[in-house]
Order: C-alpha cells, then sequence, then structure tokens
C-alpha cells in the first residue's frame, strides 16, 4: 500500500508531455475573419505561381516608378498582408492585434539603403526609435536591424578578405561600427534585446567579429544582443558551438537566434563562379538535420545561451517544445522564443501561442513602395521554398472548408 502511495505522488511529480498539434486551424486562423480568408486565399493562389508573382512584382515597381496610384491596392493585398503599417504607429493595430492571441512583435524597418552615408544614418534614426518603441513594452521584446542597413557592404568584403582600406574606406567603416555598437548600447540601456541578422557568407566574419565585440560589452548579465547562425551552411553548427566556447571563457552570454538561411541560391553561384567549395549544406536534409542539433546544444547549454529560434519548419519547431520540456524549462522564460514572419506559418504562430510557448512575429513595416523590394523577395522565397506557398495555401482552403461545414 506504502509503495502504490509512494508510487503514486513519483508519477504526479513528474514532468507531463504537452501535446501540440500544430494542425488546429480554429486556433490559426482565431484572429481571421472570413472576409480575410477570402482575401488570403487570392494572395496565396497569386503565389502558387511563379509567372504571377514575377509578373506582379514588375507590374508593381513600374506602377510605383511612374507614379500610377496603387498604394491603396499594395495596402489592401501583398502589404497589408505581410506588413505591419507604414511606420511604427501605423503597425501600433499589428501589434495590439498579435497582442490579443499572445503573439509579440518585433518591429523590423524594411527599407532598404540607398547605398551612402545619408541613407546609413536615416536608417540608424529609425531603428533607434523602434528600439525606443521597444522600451518597457512587454509586446515587443526584441529589436532587429541589418548591418549592411547601416554600412557599404563592399567595405566589409574588403576587410574580410584582408585587403587595405584607404582613408575614406576607414572613415566609413569606423562610422558603420560605431553605429552597430551605438544600437547594442541603447537597446542594452533600454533594457530591450537586439538581433543582428545574418548576411552573405563573403562578408559574415566581420559582421560576426562586430557583434561579439557588443556581446562582451553588453551581454555580461543578461542576454541583450543576438547574433544570427544559418545552418544551411555546413560550417554553422560549429561555428555556433565555438562562439559559445569563447563566450564561456570571457564570461559573457551568448545570444543565439537560429534560422535555416536566406541566401542560398546567391551562394552557391558565388562559389561556382569563384571556383571556392560553397558554403550550403549539399541538401535540405542536412540542414534540417543541423538546425535540430544546435536547438538541442543551446538548450543543453541554456542560461549561458539565449535562444530565438527562427523557424517555419513544422518539426523543428515541435522538436523545440520536446526539449523545453524535457529540460522543465518555463515555456514563458525570457530566454527562449520561437519566431515566424509576419503573414506566414499562422498555424504554427498562434497553436505554440496558445499553449504557451513564447512566440514573436517579424513584423516588417516601411512606406509601401519603398518596402517593394521586401515584398518581392517574401513573394519569391513563398513560390522558391518547396512546399511553403502551397503549404499556406492548403491550410487556408480548409479552413474555409470547415467554417463552412459549421454553418451548415
Amino acid at each position: 500500500m506504502i509503495h502504490k502511495v509512494y508510487l503514486q505522488l513519483e508519477l504526479q511529480n513528474m514532468p507531463t508531455k504537452t501535446k501540440i498539434s500544430l494542425e488546429n486551424l480554429e486556433v490559426a486562423f482565431a484572429s481571421k475573419s472570413d472576409a480575410d480568408l477570402r482575401k488570403m486565399y487570392l494572395i496565396f493562389a497569386t503565389m502558387n505561381s511563379n509567372t504571377a508573382v514575377k509578373m506582379g512584382i514588375k507590374m508593381a515597381n513600374l506602377a510605383f516608378k511612374i507614379k500610377f496610384p496603387i498604394k491603396g491596392l499594395m495596402k489592401s493585398t501583398m502589404f497589408g498582408h505581410f506588413c505591419g503599417g507604414e511606420s511604427i504607429e501605423d503597425s501600433q493595430q499589428t501589434v495590439d492585434e498579435l497582442a490579443a492571441f499572445n503573439i509579440k512583435t518585433i518591429l523590423d524597418y524594411s527599407v532598404e539603403g540607398e547605398g551612402n552615408e545619408d541613407s546609413y544614418e536615416a536608417t540608424y534614426k529609425e531603428i533607434l526609435r523602434t528600439i525606443e518603441r521597444s522600451a518597457g513594452d512587454d509586446n515587443i521584446p526584441f529589436a532587429v536591424f541589418k548591418v549592411t542597413g547601416l554600412g557599404d557592404y563592399k567595405i566589409m568584403i574588403k576587410v574580410q578578405e584582408g585587403k587595405m582600406l584607404n582613408n575614406a574606406e576607414r572613415a566609413s567603416f569606423d562610422k558603420l561600427k560605431a553605429r552597430v555598437d551605438g544600437l547594442c548600447q541603447a537597446a542594452a540601456e533600454a533594457n530591450t534585446r537586439i538581433l543582428i541578422d545574418a548576411e552573405e557568407s563573403w562578408f559574415q566574419d566581420v559582421i560576426d567579429q562586430m557583434v561579439y565585440e557588443a556581446m562582451e560589452k553588453y551581454n555580461q548579465k543578461d542576454c541583450i544582443v543576438y547574433n544570427t547562425y544559418q545552418m544551411y551552411r555546413h560550417d554553422m553548427l560549429q561555428r555556433l558551438k565555438d562562439a559559445n566556447e569563447v563566450a564561456e571563457s570571457k564570461g559573457y552570454k551568448l545570444g543565439a537566434k537560429l534560422v535555416r538561411g536566406a541566401y542560398m541560391e546567391k551562394e552557391r553561384e558565388r562559389a561556382k563562379v569563384k571556383g571556392y567549395r560553397s558554403p550550403i549544406q549539399p541538401d535540405k536534409a542536412s540542414s534540417d538535420r543541423d538546425y535540430d542539433a544546435a536547438l538541442a546544444f543551446c538548450i543543453e547549454n541554456f542560461g549561458q545561451i539565449s535562444l530565438v529560434s527562427g523557424s517555419h519548419n513544422e518539426r523543428s519547431n515541435i522538436y523545440l517544445t520536446e526539449l523545453i520540456e524535457e529540460k522543465q524549462i518555463n515555456p514563458k522564460d525570457e530566454n527562449v522564443y520561437f519566431a515566424q514572419l509576419y503573414g506566414m506559418s499562422d498555424n504554427i504562430s498562434y497553436n505554440l501561442a496558445n499553449a504557451g510557448f513564447n512566440v514573436v512575429k517579424y513584423v516588417p513595416y516601411g512606406p509601401v513602395e519603398k518596402v517593394m523590394p521586401y515584398l518581392g523577395r517574401r513573394a519569391e522565397e513563398n513560390t522558391s521554398v518547396a512546399g511553403q506557398s502551397s503549404r499556406e495555401f492548403d491550410l487556408i482552403k480548409k479552413e474555409i472548408a470547415r467554417r463552412r461545414n459549421l454553418n451548415k
């Protein structure tokens, strides 16, 4: 009898496994009206066609160039679906709508610079405004920026190649470094976290150096600064491990945002032209394997490493929930987040948030005509990622059918 009581107590104290389904469409589309779903149906039906996507992008760019009034059309379709608004203030409604479902926001200024100092300085000031907006608001826990928005990537290429900079280039590079440090310092002072995006491999080492210098300064107590690790690179898992080893030896926390990567075709093409080994994994299975291994490594070193998992892969998201439960980490611990892009993979975001995990959406914003390059990439990525747009489209069709059946 005593043994039975002890056994019952033991079973009660064991961590229970939460069964999470990312297929719950009622949860996934809870924020969408029937009219929203019909609009999404049209958007993703279009994105299922490569020809329609390319033609649409060209026509939209031409319309803006000749000042044809299509802003309203864009805001009610592509821009409205994938972007939060034209400004920080304009994006507040999106922030509030996501917060109502326990999903947080990263305000992502998605205007591509003009490649001059005035443009770099304007971007720097705008990112500062996103940090100020994030400060003290639990619904906006991170800021984010791309280093190429703050300085000339061609100079970073020269630095990575070990070439000498002339005086003008040195001055420009010093300004770039000062801007990166300035944003990280502002985030530390605002007690908000800041993510630095990964970019192309031929100047990523220079970005890494700046980020690790910032981590050493601002991540001594809490994790403020995060680097991004593109797991479609065959060397990235080891680079992540090496970065953590250095962080531990120097006594600072490592912030790690994991992604699969965004420059695969460009990376392979450059390697082919220049005659060096491509940094890209041999196949998708290798990228998936290393991504999940990186998740496991980060959770094994939880406390030393703070993690943002930026993934639209359902298996990887489920795997991370399992790792969190096995390690008995509080799902609401601020040092682990799931992240997806606004307008995509709502079945993942909303179901994870509904299950009590920390979820954040990247919410791009900026003037419609200046965000077109971003929207063009989003559309092309959806058509090029195997099954992504079809997957989104199928889920939308299923939810429309589910609602129709409810009303019968």
